[in-house]
């Protein structure tokens, strides 16, 4: 859930956890390596997913930063513990339309609420959406030890000295998350030669679809953003991120490691975290930040780039029940 705790009230959008992005994935099928594995994990609640909500992938191809591909997922109303996905795929000028547009790909399927995965496939494209173990790994007590974050609004200077903040307990071994699995050629992606991913949410409020969520970068939401930025920014798009977000980016660096301004903008540019979207070359293998996969320690990444390696890494380890076939993360608890 490395998106989850944005801003410091760690709050959902709009107080609903069905409403909340946590995690961005991207990978080469282990199953497949002409494949690419797309997921998006909401609801850290795992249970139903909102039905007046469009939760969408999208995908740039050819680097001006706009849509070029989105899947868009809409749920049917819950009813007797049961739930249904449909899934559209958008390319070209209706990709970046706000409304779940373009060809419907997957109609109907079950949303898995059990252990036992219900896998659509069709033609090219294998679906998955449910509950499932969350993969994402993390010390908050150690975290909030780091930080003094009680009475700030943002994350400010860490606090390292001779002590480790970290307790070695991973917060996340229970967890579980709602997952949208995709898996399809990577050919069909049309990375030249990389793709930039994100993730949105939205939701109908009063006849009007309001943005109220985004993933792109693993934790860059949560550090960089303040309670009274953040649904600015999770209603913004990537292409503008550069302009509106680059001052409040290096204001961050220069508390957390003592960037210089010139220092902060090399660091966000060398890691590519505005726009803030997930850079995947499927010719290299896939390591954060080319990609993410479930063993990359991200919050030990952003710690390193926070404090410009002054942070000792936590000691964590990646889960291990993960899967190597679809859909890849592990039996829900």
């Amino acid at each position: 859930m490395s998106n989850h705790f944005t801003g410091l009230s760690l709050g959902p959008p709009l107080g609903d956890q069905r409403l909340d992005l946590c995690d961005l994935y991207a990978f080469q099928s282990p199953a497949n390596p002409a494949h690419t594995v797309l997921i998006l994990n909401a609801n850290p609640s795992a249970d139903a997913l909102h039905p007046d909500a469009i939760y969408r992938l999208a995908v740039d191809n050819d680097g001006d930063l706009r849509n070029d591909i989105a899947f868009s997922y809409v749920f049917s109303e819950p009813a007797d513990g049961r739930q249904t996905v449909d899934v559209y795929l958008a390319v070209g000028d209706e990709a970046e339309e706000p409304e779940a547009v373009g060809e419907k790909i997957f109609e109907s399927v079950p949303v898995s609420f059990g252990k036992e995965p219900v896998i659509a496939r069709e033609g090219e494209y294998m679906f998955f959406a449910g509950a499932r173990s969350d993969a994402f790994f993390f010390d908050f007590d150690g975290i909030k030890n780091l930080f003094d974050i009680t009475g700030g609004r943002n994350f400010t200077a860490p606090h390292l000295g001779s002590e480790s903040p970290w307790t070695g307990v991973d917060s996340d071994t229970e967890a579980n998350v709602m997952a949208f699995v995709l898996e399809l050629p990577t050919a069909m992606l049309g990375a030249a030669p990389d793709i930039r991913i994100w993730g949105r949410c939205s939701v109908r409020r009063d006849g009007e679809l309001v943005h109220v969520d985004r993933a792109g970068h693993p934790s860059v939401s949560s550090f960089f953003n303040t309670d009274e930025t953040k649904e600015e920014y999770n209603a913004s798009e990537p292409v503008a991120d550069r302009a509106r977000w680059l001052g409040q980016f290096v204001h961050l660096l220069g508390h957390t490691g003592g960037y210089s301004h010139d220092e902060a903008v090399e660091a966000i540019d060398a890691e590519g975290i505005l726009p803030d979207m997930l850079t995947f070359d499927p010719a290299t293998p896939a390591r954060y930040p080319n990609g993410r996969t479930f063993t990359d320690d991200v919050i030990d990444y952003r710690l390193a780039s926070l404090t410009r390696g002054d942070c000792p890494p936590s000691g964590l380890r990646p889960h291990t029940d993960t899967l190597e076939v679809f859909p890849y993360l592990g039996t829900p608890h």
